[in-house]
């Protein structure tokens, strides 16, 4: 029994010297244990330093990013609602020169009104010339310039921008992609105002002369009344800023008279 013992344990030191890396020691040396690796907790709190530190860092990026967003927006919006007002002023103005339909003399007393109040204006097609924009109204009278799109119906125009697009810069000696310009002053900068009518349906109205009869808070009951039938025109509005373009508002304008 003893020599079988022996040789029992005989073969246990032959498996560790065979296989030493799961024992603690083997030869006086200290050998890596892997489960102990696995299991070991120190550093730790370190990594979970550098995880919270991200975490925050990206909060706090998040809220900069919020508070910077929120500004630019807030920005954005006020100088378009300048601009907007800018284009309400210029749709007023508009509105008094298709009140006038087109008579010259009275267009030319409103803007010699106008330019003591300091607004720049200007018609490039001129109130009723003789030659670019023309087009012929129900009576068979032709109408040129701004009178044109005043009193005529779209379908007879000739050589009339009706596009819907306003190019500031596309103006020349024959022909603008607007058929008003309006500089509105404003502090700290002024703003410049596009108008064209691209589509009028023809009426009968007239311009506004008063009262028939003289004397008198409503028209006589001698007085023939005519079924009014409004013109109907649609207008687009470019404002933009003199100083910085990109500061612009546009309206369509659907405007009965």
């Amino acid at each position: 029994m003893a020599i079988k013992f022996y040789l029992y344990s005989k073969k246990i030191l032959n498996i560790k010297n065979i296989i030493p890396e799961y024992y603690p020691k083997h030869n006086n040396k200290k050998v890596c244990n892997k489960k102990s690796i696995l299991f070991n907790e120190n550093g730790i709190a370190l990594v979970m330093i550098l995880v919270l530190s991200a975490i925050a860092l990206l909060i706090i990026a998040a809220m900069l990013f919020m508070i910077t967003s929120s500004t630019q927006i807030s920005g954005m919006q006020k100088r378009y609602k300048t601009a907007l007002e800018a284009s309400f002023g210029g749709a007023e103005l508009v509105y008094q020169y298709i009140s006038l339909r087109g008579i010259e003399y009275d267009t030319n007393n409103l803007n010699t009104v106008l330019s003591s109040l300091n607004p720049e204006i200007t018609i490039p097609g001129g109130i009723d010339g003789s030659s670019g924009c023309q087009g012929v109204d129900g009576a068979g009278i032709t109408h040129y310039g701004l009178s044109a799109k005043l009193l005529t119906p779209t379908s007879t125009w000739t050589n009339c921008d009706s596009s819907i697009s306003i190019d500031p810069n596309n103006c020349n000696s024959s022909s603008c992609s607007y058929d008003m310009k309006f500089e509105v002053p404003g502090n700290p900068t002024n703003y410049i105002v596009y108008a064209k009518i691209v589509d009028t349906v023809e009426g009968n109205s007239a311009a506004d002369r008063g009262l028939g009869g003289e004397g008198v808070v409503v028209a006589g009951g001698s007085v023939v009344r005519v079924i009014s039938v409004p013109y109907l025109y649609t207008i687009e509005m470019d404002a933009q800023s003199a100083t910085n373009p990109s500061e612009r508002a546009k309206l369509s304008i659907l405007y009965e008279y």
